[in-house]
């Protein structure tokens, strides 16, 4: 038999049919799943773990369950050790023992060989409904995780191929929609049985001894990677804070999100011991959340090549302290925490901005938007809309931010109008680009998406997961800060503003609900952008004259559609004179 490192060909093959194991277990969901938080959304993960339960191989989906498999097989292994058997598989949700939120639920299945467990394959979805006390289980404004939805520790959904009938008629009574439910966790089911085919015939083909062996190659190899990577970049210590409007409780109280990162040769340790306390409302992380937004950025500004596994994890510590927002405890709510987590990707990268500024982006949008409306048909039965809205990305040191474009901490696709409207009683008035919204810059903000929605049913009611209402996307180095977010419902022709976080608000037949995402920040002087690329902006709609002349300093011919230098030169050296410095700063709010 090859040493693991004696065939290094080999080695790179097992590797890559690993990773193509847990690509195929996100596609079986993607093409079995019945919501559409799974098959359009993608609010999934699947990977491949070892027997300990360490992440091997991760499935190309959502960054924001980085390092979510660790802690769910942790809790599950402390629960259940050696008793686990073939045909097992187990279940959970409970965030204050492995998982995340309740609408996150676990599928995990142990992998056998000749009796011994060598392996686990793990997904991750976001179910529609857990029950609780709002439809979709996703409500900002609940105060403890028992008014969320049903809380599920780690459990056996199957005991050696038997389901837990038990469990199943809990489910059923207690979500909304257990057939949807139901459809998604069958997706869960078979995309676990396809991987643990799959592993099968890795071992048939090269030996339960060499899987085993490359198995833990590959994360050392991870980790060899990221600490060579790591010990390239700078030494030293960059702090930085950002602020989430409030917690849909407090209104008007900000919530401080701190981090200090501190590299010393190939170690990174991300603290985030100076955030807020946790808070009333659902918008508290666990740890493994915070831990994920740590890696995401980290991720990002290393060599692609390195993947998204244990061995990653090996060299960057992350400390949050508990009973903080970034690391809540018992009995806080935590339904909404896609907020936060969004939020401490900013906070990171305001932080790496300084440690590294020819390789970190603007703050993008804000992190996606969740809305849900929920409510009941005539015939009492009931529907439940749920939808995650990705925007665009803050300007780079090297392009423009993408407009409209789904935020790097959740590789999400935005459900198209007509299957909405086929599933749902709505209709999708517009979907667009917002002119203007993007902040200024020698690279501007990427153009965030308006998105409309007409009830076409009596009644349901309406959560909004928001926020940079107060606390704009801010801008580096020169570079402007985008818009502000904007909710507002139109009801009996009367158009009223929302706060940015909304629950349980009616909605009548025919009434609107319109969201505008915030803006992405911009990179660099707006000054030093190249006239004839604000003459494009404006061109395609994206820039309005305005715009062009008070934030570009480029005067605009309207008629003629080209670019008056003369007046362009003039109202530039205004503009540098009335502003005020002379070395950009490092963040404009």
């Amino acid at each position: 038999m090859a040493t693991r490192l004696s065939d290094p060909i080999g080695f790179e093959l097992f590797k890559n049919t690993l990773l193509s194991i847990a690509d195929e277990m996100a596609l079986t969901i993607l093409r079995t799943a019945y919501s559409g938080v799974l098959k359009d959304n993608m609010d999934y993960s699947t990977a491949l773990c070892d027997a300990q339960g360490r992440t091997v191989a991760q499935g190309l989906t959502l960054p924001a369950h980085l390092s979510s498999f660790p802690d769910a097989l942790a809790a599950t292994l402390r629960r259940y050790g050696d008793r686990m058997r073939p045909g097992d598989v187990f279940a959970l949700n409970d965030p204050f023992e492995g998982g995340m939120h309740l609408p996150d639920v676990f599928i995990l299945k142990p992998i056998f060989h000749e009796g011994r467990r060598v392996a686990f394959a793990a997904t991750i979805c976001h179910q529609t409904d857990m029950g609780g006390r709002v439809a979709g289980s996703n409500a900002s404004d609940s105060t403890e995780i028992f008014q969320e939805g049903l809380r599920i520790p780690p459990v056996k959904m199957y005991d050696a191929g038997e389901p837990n009938e038990t469990l199943f008629r809990l489910l059923e009574k207690n979500v909304r929609l257990p057939v949807r439910v139901f459809g998604d966790m069958r997706a869960q089911l078979a995309a676990c049985h396809i991987a643990e085919e799959a592993f099968a015939r890795l071992i048939a083909k090269h030996g339960i001894a060499q899987v085993s062996a490359y198995m833990e190659e590959i994360l050392d190899y991870t980790e060899r990677l990221t600490r060579a990577a790591l010990a390239e970049l700078p030494d030293g210590e960059w702090s930085f804070t950002d602020w989430i409007d409030d917690d849909g409780i407090d209104f008007g109280t900000p919530i401080p999100l701190t981090v200090a990162l501190k590299k010393r040769g190939d170690q990174m340790t991300a603290d985030w011991s100076g955030t807020s306390a946790q808070v009333k409302g659902a918008i508290n992380n666990t740890l493994s959340f915070t831990r994920a937004a740590t890696y995401t950025c980290l991720k990002s500004i290393l060599p692609q090549e390195i993947l998204c596994n244990a061995g990653f994890y090996r060299a960057i510590e992350v400390i949050a302290p508990p009973g903080t927002i970034a690391n809540a405890v018992p009995p806080a709510a935590c339904a909404a925490r896609g907020l936060t987590g969004f939020r401490m990707v900013h906070t990171v990268f305001g932080a790496l901005a300084q440690m590294l500024p020819d390789r970190v982006i603007a703050a993008s949008e804000g992190g996606n938007t969740g809305v849900s409306i929920g409510g009941y048909h005539a015939d009492r039965t009931p529907f439940i809309f749920v939808e995650f809205i990705c925007s665009a990305w803050g300007g780079r040191p090297w392009a423009d931010g993408l407009d409209g474009n789904a935020n790097l901490f959740a590789n999400m696709s935005l459900p198209s109008a007509e299957v909405t409207e086929t599933e749902q009683p709505l209709e999708i008035l517009c979907c667009e680009l917002i002119p203007d919204v993007g902040g200024p810059g020698r690279y501007r903000g990427g153009m965030s998406i308006r998105r409309a929605y007409r009830l076409t049913e009596d009644e349901a009611v309406l959560q909004v997961r928001a926020d940079r209402h107060t606390f704009r996307p801010y801008g580096l180095y020169g570079g402007g800060p985008g818009k502000p977010s904007r909710n507002r419902l139109i009801t009996g022709g009367r158009e009223r503003e929302l706060t940015a976080k909304v629950t349980m608000t009616p909605m009548r037949r025919g009434d609107v609900f319109i969201h505008d995402q915030p803006g992405p920040g911009g990179w660099g002087d707006p000054l030093e952008r190249d006239p004839l690329r604000v003459l494009r902006d404006v061109a395609n709609e994206l820039v309005s004259l305005d715009s062009a002349r008070d934030d570009y300093g480029v005067v605009i011919d309207a008629a003629a559609l080209a670019v008056d230098e003369a007046a362009t030169a003039r109202q530039r050296a205004e503009l540098r004179a009335a502003r005020g410095w002379t070395t950009p700063p490092v963040v404009s709010r």
